[in-house]
């Protein structure tokens, strides 16, 4: 007998890659469009190009990383609740996080950088704390939660795969891949709220460290978004008798 879950995937497969070519095209032209079209007056350097330990490019690469949970999660709970409204939450953020993460990458691309860094993940926020030439300037005017969040971003330990704040553990992707149902939604909107709440401390910390003005844009888009999210999935949970 053929199992329904095998064809169900298989089924899937040849819709997940095309979207997942069309979210790369869209990437590329967005970049190039927003690079070309940017002020560069406000670059990290005087040539307008990110270094390599700048808060431009270690915010490029670990938002990358936290956005790439964020789809795998996405794709888990797909596979594990019928639910159409989980189901349409899940590829919304899919697709917005993919893209987003697909034009942090081409950012460093095209600065010459390399995507990743043998650096500890949050080392920009660490460095903009030590180094006052790398975002310190102007801190008296940042706001309680965005210093708040710089804190706990640079403090975080990561642990059981869980690299940066509110990414979930590999216990728990393990416990998302088996749970069922509504079980498995109300377990993703968790780990998806608390994996939000750590992006958005995160995309605040760019906000206010990024000189580059295009990619500071796209961090407080980031903010606006997963904030919108967060408060829609707290009402989804309290719609499934639970909480965040």
């Amino acid at each position: 007998m053929t199992d329904g879950t095998t064809v169900g995937r298989a089924s899937r497969q040849p819709l997940v890659a095309g979207i997942a070519a069309a979210l790369a095209v869209l990437t590329l032209v967005a970049v190039g469009v927003l690079w070309l079209t940017s002020d560069r007056s406000e670059g990290a350097t005087g040539t307008g190009t990110p270094k390599d330990t700048s808060a431009e490019a270690g915010f490029a690469r670990d938002m990358s990383v936290h956005h790439q949970q964020a789809v795998e999660m996405s794709f888990i709970v797909r596979d594990r609740t019928s639910d159409e409204e989980v189901r349409r939450l899940a590829f919304d953020i899919a697709s917005t996080q993919a893209t987003q993460a697909g034009m942090l990458q081409g950012w460093l691309d095209m600065w010459g950088l390399d995507r990743t860094s043998e650096d500890p993940p949050m080392t920009w926020m660490k460095n903009a704390s030590a180094d006052g030439t790398d975002g310190t300037d102007g801190m008296d005017g940042m706001d309680h939660g965005s210093m708040k969040g710089m804190a706990g971003g640079a403090a975080y330990k990561p642990h059981d795969g869980s690299l940066m704040p509110g990414m979930a553990t590999n216990t728990q992707l393990d416990e998302l891949r088996k749970a069922k149902g509504k079980a498995a939604e109300i377990l993703y909107l968790k780990l998806m709220t608390a994996h939000h709440r750590g992006g958005v401390g995160m995309a605040e910390g760019a906000v206010e460290l990024v000189k580059d003005p295009t990619e500071r844009h796209l961090a407080q888009t980031m903010v606006q978004g997963q904030q919108s999210e967060i408060q829609l999935m707290a009402d989804m949970l309290k719609a499934r008798g639970a909480s965040s």
